[in-house]
């Protein structure tokens, strides 16, 4: 029958399957035994590894690529022996480096005053030059028109005036308000004359040009020239005035506007002194000052010229529309 037939070819297998062949088994045991004993030998024995170099690196690049974002180190980066050629060079000082801002750094605001004021109870110190666009020792290039000053008042707000040798300068030259009492060295044609700036000359006036008094242009050019050519460069001149301080109309401690006149050199900042210590205050372009919220009106102040040099004016009563002498005058260049 088929079926007996299967039977009796599958019996032969499993006789191969279960007779026990004891010579072959017993010496494959025995190999097995030992190997598993030199294998435990090894791997227990002091300093003992069972992988090599290769599988040692195999297992680090596993472990880094299953790094989470964290921004942890990985075994790699942990296992490099000696450091890159970029962490071994200095880093390359920036403009904001504290040793480089330090190196060219010069005499603070807070340095100790390096001279007194000759004559009076303030004191001078030295900082940084704050020139503007009107640099000293440059020279412009320009052209010069002419105006009627009426009684000498201006954009500068310093009130009329009998001094005929004055000029308006052009908006982008006048820098809200920064030029105003610069007095300038005007030469044309072979001549040459000193302005004191007092106006704002708007457009059409072009950068350069300067809009003398009538009188000042007549010393150059008749006037029906109406316009010349000239270069103008900034003066730091002789002068036995000294500085006044005026507070403005409407001025009191909870407001005020304040102004310097008859200094010497283009002022550049006008700062108050606060409980928490010096505070600039926001130029006009009228040439004034405020403390919007009344912060230092009445206290000590301190102008800086555009050379660097800072006058401290002792505390002045807060009395509008008059100017109140300092003393004080710039050391002149």
């Amino acid at each position: 029958m088929a079926s007996s037939s299967h039977r009796r070819r599958s019996q032969p297998d499993r006789e191969f399957q279960w007779r026990p062949v004891r010579g072959p088994l017993f010496a494959v045991a025995a190999v097995a035994a030992v190997a598993l004993v030199v294998t435990l030998v090894v791997a227990f024995r002091p300093g003992g590894s069972s992988g090599t170099g290769s599988d040692r690196a195999v297992a680090a690049s596993s472990s880094s690529s299953e790094a989470g974002p964290s921004g942890t180190a990985t075994e790699t980066d942990s296992a490099s022996p000696t450091p890159s050629k970029s962490s071994s060079t200095a880093p390359k000082p920036t403009a904001s480096s504290p040793a480089r801002a330090s190196a060219s750094a010069t005499p603070s605001a807070a340095s100790p005053a390096r001279r007194a004021a000759s004559g009076t109870t303030g004191t001078s110190t030295t900082t940084a030059p704050a020139a503007g666009r009107i640099r000293p020792g440059a020279t412009y290039d320009g052209v010069a028109t002419s105006y009627d000053v009426g009684n000498g008042d201006g954009a500068c707000s310093f009130g009329p005036t009998d001094d005929i040798m004055t000029a308006a300068m052009n908006t982008a030259d006048y820098e809200t308000a920064k030029a105003c009492g610069a007095y300038v060295s005007v030469h044309a044609g072979g001549k040459s004359i000193t302005v004191r700036i007092t106006n704002e000359c708007p457009a059409p006036c072009a950068v350069g040009q300067l809009d003398l008094s009538r009188q000042a242009f007549a010393k150059l050019a008749p006037l029906s020239a109406g316009r010349i050519s000239i270069t103008w460069s900034l003066l730091s001149p002789a002068t036995s005035d000294t500085i006044s301080i005026r507070y403005k109309t409407g001025s009191t401690q909870y407001w005020c506007g304040i102004q310097a006149i008859g200094h010497r050199n283009p002022l550049a900042r006008l700062e108050v002194r606060t409980s928490g210590g010096w505070l600039a205050l926001t130029r006009t372009g009228y040439n004034y000052f405020l403390s919007e919220q009344g912060t230092g009106c009445g206290s000590e102040l301190r102008l800086t010229d555009i050379y660097g040099e800072q006058l401290t004016v002792p505390a002045l009563a807060v009395r509008p529309d008059v100017a109140q002498q300092t003393g004080l005058q710039f050391t002149r260049h």
